[in-house]
């Protein structure tokens, strides 16, 4: 443990847990602070995790027992705490987006760039077995050269099940800049960077019922466009049509298709680490289910910072921060064509992270095996 990377978070919101569960006991990592604005979940964890020190966020950002910060905070505060852990010499992995802004996430890269520090950022749920999968598939030439992609995310709103949802109506929120970061990172591991869009977007309610917790009941105003639609244009030609809404009740779309001369791909939700990867080809009678043949085996949220923390000058990190600031323009570019009524062509591109080969869990737990 003691060649462990050291890591501080900030944030200790509904999704703290689950990176808790992943990085607590790593024997890659030891989180050694913890802070939050409401210092009674500080000190919870801090009592919880042995060797945890709960810290103002001041302190933590400053600490010299921290190398990387993972920053969890709401997206309005996600550039804040990365400059602020950037500015201190400190290595910086935060929940998506990377910032409320595009201006304020290129803020965050050019600053990490001028220290000589990393920037890593969220979703690292396409690094599980269904997106990877899906990649290998499409990279073996299962489908034949990709034509166009479908992708659609319908979902009534996170404030029927979240009990402090008020972040998912104001800046930085939204269902495209919330969950468009999931299927525009798969997007880019199956048809590479995107060069222009075309978007639509409209704000169906003025307000929003909190449907559990003690605010149940509470009325809250709803400040982005609750329903983006658009067309992506690739770099090698592939179109891509993506719906995001927090206006719908269901949908029985894939949430990913990729269709290509000799067969379509459904592709698993990309939230999820897994899921089936189903193929149909030309003249097949029947979707027939891929077996697993990429990927981190049941990922779970962290192994994305694993991989940050783990990469070298052989490999980069999967998923780095140019990555993240070519999908948040993406995004970005989305809701300004919707308000100007016109294609946008974009200003940043980004790599194509290198595929991730099957790993079993005992693995990227550090349980076994290299």
């Amino acid at each position: 443990m003691g060649d462990a990377h050291r890591i501080g978070v900030v944030g200790l919101g509904v999704i703290s847990r689950a990176y808790l569960d992943t990085l607590v006991g790593h024997p890659r990592v030891r989180v050694t602070a913890v802070a939050d604005l409401d210092a009674s979940r500080s000190a919870a964890v801090a009592a919880e995790v042995p060797g945890v020190r709960a810290l103002t966020v001041a302190e933590l950002l400053s600490s010299p027992d921290v190398d990387t910060v993972l920053n969890l905070t709401v997206p309005a505060a996600h550039a804040e705490i990365a400059l602020g852990a950037v500015g201190r010499g400190k290595h910086v992995y935060g929940e998506k987006p990377l910032a409320a802004s595009l201006a304020d996430a290129q803020a965050v890269i050019d600053a990490a760039a001028k220290a000589g520090v990393g920037v890593g950022c969220a979703p690292d749920t396409v690094l599980g077995t269904g997106v990877q999968t899906a990649r290998a598939a499409v990279a073996a030439g299962r489908i034949g050269r990709p034509q166009f992609a479908t992708a659609m995310m319908v979902t009534p709103g996170h404030e029927r099940w979240h009990p402090h949802p008020d972040f998912y109506y104001t800046a930085g929120g939204g269902p495209l800049l919330d969950m468009g970061p999931y299927y525009l990172a798969s997007l880019v591991q199956l048809l590479g960077p995107v060069r222009a869009v075309t978007g639509a977007a409209g704000r169906l309610r003025a307000e929003r019922v909190i449907g559990s917790g003690p605010r149940a009941g509470e009325r809250i105003p709803v400040e982005v466009d609750s329903h983006v639609s658009g067309v992506l244009e690739h770099m090698d030609g592939a179109l891509t049509t993506i719906t995001t809404s927090f206006d719908g009740v269901a949908t029985t779309a894939a949430p990913i298709e990729v269709h290509g001369e000799r067969g379509t791909l459904a592709v698993p939700d990309p939230n999820r680490f897994d899921g089936d990867v189903r193929l149909f080809e030309l003249g097949a009678g029947e979707w027939r289910t891929l077996p697993p043949s990429a990927g981190y085996v049941d990922g779970a949220r962290g192994v994305g910072l694993l991989d940050f923390i783990t990469a070298d000058e052989r490999r980069a990190p999967r998923a780095n921060g140019e990555l993240a600031l070519h999908v948040l323009e993406t995004m970005s570019a989305l809701l300004r064509s919707s308000a100007e009524g016109r294609r946008i062509e974009l200003t940043t591109s980004a790599q194509v992270p290198a595929p991730v080969p099957l790993t079993a869990a005992e693995t990227w737990k550090g349980l076994g095996g290299g």
